[in-house]
């Protein structure tokens, strides 16, 4: 498992899709208002040295305990969402809409997903000022797993989705 301040050098591919303006202090004071919660140092941390985007290659898929609609092993975590008014971009800020949406639990904010599945600051264990949990939703089989107890942890099991086995297919289907 890497440390965090490791992860935080390399965690960025090179590009600009999905990169919301630099963030301020009153971005993210703004945003904690419209989500009702404090964000966690450490994705705010990896906000500041950019603003959303994509994973590199080295940190895109999370290993799993057990298989999920993705995989046998793992979930992939491409992008993370940065906070921001782009247009055209998903940001943390749309998180309310999305969880109505799609029918996700209110306590979470969204950091990366398409719909089908989400990953998710879960607060619904510790409360809007806690330090919420990370989880895996799959709104197709209304299904959820807890990925890791806080987002530092969430950052540092982080792996390569090319060291797993794709050629399985989609763990649960079929």
């Amino acid at each position: 498992m890497a440390r965090f301040d490791e992860v935080l050098a390399t965690f960025w591919a090179s590009g600009d899709f999905g990169v919301q303006p630099p963030l301020t202090d009153g971005t993210v004071r703004e945003a904690e208002r419209v989500l009702g919660v404090t964000l966690p140092s450490a994705l705010l941390d990896l906000l500041r040295v950019q603003n959303g985007g994509i994973v590199a290659d080295d940190h895109d898929a999370f290993p799993t305990s057990r298989p999920t609609s993705w995989s046998e092993a793992h979930v992939p975590f491409d992008a993370l969402m940065g906070i921001g008014p782009r247009e055209q971009m998903t940001s943390l800020l749309d998180t309310p809409s999305l969880v109505t949406e799609w029918g996700l639990p209110s306590s979470i904010v969204l950091l990366s997903g398409d719909g089908h599945y989400w990953i998710g600051l879960d607060y619904r264990g510790c409360g809007p000022d806690g330090d919420p949990s990370v989880t895996w939703f799959d709104t197709d089989l209304d299904t959820e797993l807890a990925l890791a107890s806080d987002f530092r942890t969430f950052v540092e099991k982080l792996t390569a989705g090319s060291t797993f086995d794709l050629d399985s297919g989609n763990a649960m289907s079929g």
